[in-house]
């Protein structure tokens, strides 16, 4: 197909939205492209923004192309047509949404809390914007049906996205992945989806739930005396404008950490993430403004979360005194280490118990794991698949913990999804103990 054909698609398809039920805002932009942008037109419509088993992601925009509020509301009409055939015998189908720092999140959220509450589900929508893990437990904690989280995770700032849950707290899996990605093809125009609110059904959530989320994390502190005698350690922590900093830093005080220093440059929530090239701590020079400020006042201790605080990046000193980075591979293999050491300490290991891991992250933790006689899963790629190992052993054996070289780590189960609050509170208590050892 040659450019002329591939333009007069996307011209036809950009005519049809504004003959369509689009707001003026969108047609003004629909007509500048049209008249101005050919390049723009055919990326914004030639094809359509594909949910996958992820969810949307997307840069935004208009067209089909692109998250913008109709993208998003199809997606959304789609996952609730499959709700309402899957959960037909319940009489409210509840979902909970959450949603982080990027531009535009909370446009998103509120569309979708809208056509949620028009197909008369139950809809708790975050007050504000929330780290991912927080939604996954909200789900489990308020007995949803579903849930979704707008995030693009470490994506440029050019682009949102749209997570879906289901009712475990995991995103989804087979079959319920490939059923609602067939439920949203379906949706063929914005004419099948229910725009209008019945607010009646949407009900506003927020510090409720943080302090039970919170409460939960400090259950899994496994050296409490430790952190009364280490816990003044110097914490240097970046959310790198994103949710991170809604929770990370209450978590770390609740669990008795005292000298918690936040890069205030990056400690506002901004989707244009203006101090750094990329939100991703994978990235190194997103953790240069919180190494610097760790050079500043001698801190042991640094950490950065992505805009949705699912995922960790840490940076310690070496035996030179110098600031490195650590890997992924290494912060798991340390947060394994420090949890089944202690477990093995505390007595706690009684046969039953395991860890998760990815088949691409490092077999170090499964011999970690052999020492002390702590089975260990390994998984395809992604955290769901985490989280499906955790759901087929429940009630059978006991999660101590996993993750993924990808900066994705999870302690306990009463979160389905990488967390970035529960594993920087861990992290910095494995720094407590290794103190309290005299190796660090």
């Amino acid at each position: 197909m040659n450019t002329n054909d591939i333009l007069t698609i996307a011209s036809q398809k950009a005519n049809k939205w504004l003959l369509g039920k689009y707001d003026d805002n969108t047609k003004q932009q629909i007509t500048y492209l049209l008249e101005n942008d050919e390049k723009e037109l055919i990326e914004s419509f030639y094809q359509d923004l594909e949910f996958g088993t992820g969810g949307l992601r997307g840069i935004m925009g208009v067209g089909t192309n692109r998250m913008n509020i109709y993208t998003v509301g199809m997606a959304t009409q789609g996952l609730c047509n499959y709700l309402k055939k899957h959960f037909a015998g319940l009489k409210q189908i509840k979902v909970a949404i959450g949603y982080d720092s990027r531009n535009n999140s909370h446009l998103f959220a509120e569309t979708a809390a809208k056509i949620f509450s028009s197909n008369d589900f139950k809809v708790y929508l975050f007050e504000s914007l929330r780290p991912t893990p927080e939604l996954s437990f909200a789900i489990r904690h308020l007995g949803c049906q579903s849930g979704i989280v707008i995030t693009a995770s470490h994506n440029p700032k050019e682009y949102n996205g749209y997570k879906a849950y289901w009712d475990d707290g995991s995103q989804l899996i087979n079959p319920h992945d490939k059923n609602v990605i067939a439920e949203v093809q379906k949706i063929q125009s914005i004419n099948d989806v229910k725009f209008k609110s019945k607010t009646e059904n949407i009900q506003i959530i927020g510090k409720d739930i943080d302090e039970i989320y919170l409460d939960n994390i400090k259950k899994l502190s496994l050296s409490p005396n430790l952190i009364k005698k280490f816990g003044n350690i110097k914490i240097v922590y970046t959310p790198l404008h994103g949710s991170g900093a809604t929770l990370v830093p209450m978590s770390l005080k609740k669990f008795g950490f005292t000298d918690i220093s936040i890069v205030e440059e990056q400690n506002n929530a901004d989707g244009n993430f203006p101090t750094i090239k990329s939100p991703n701590p994978e990235e190194s020079s997103a953790l240069n403004l919180a190494i610097e400020k760790a050079k500043n006042i001698d801190a042991d201790l640094v950490m950065a979360t992505d805009p949705d605080a699912d995922r960790v990046g840490v940076a310690i000193k070496n035996s030179k005194g110098e600031y490195i980075l650590l890997n992924g591979n290494q912060t798991g293999t340390i947060l394994i280490y420090y949890l089944l050491n202690k477990w093995h300490e505390n007595k706690k290991i009684e046969g039953k118990e395991y860890i998760v891991k990815t088949i691409v992250t490092t077999e170090l933790l499964t011999e970690i794991a052999k020492k002390y006689k702590v089975e260990c899963c390994d998984v395809l790629t992604g955290f769901k698949y985490i989280a499906d190992i955790i759901k087929q052993n429940e009630n059978k054996k006991t999660f101590i913990g996993g993750g993924e070289e990808s900066y994705g780590y999870l302690v306990g189960d009463f979160v389905r999804d990488k967390d970035a609050v529960i594993s920087c509170s861990m992290i910095a208590e494995a720094a407590v103990y290794a103190k309290s050892i005299g190796i660090y």
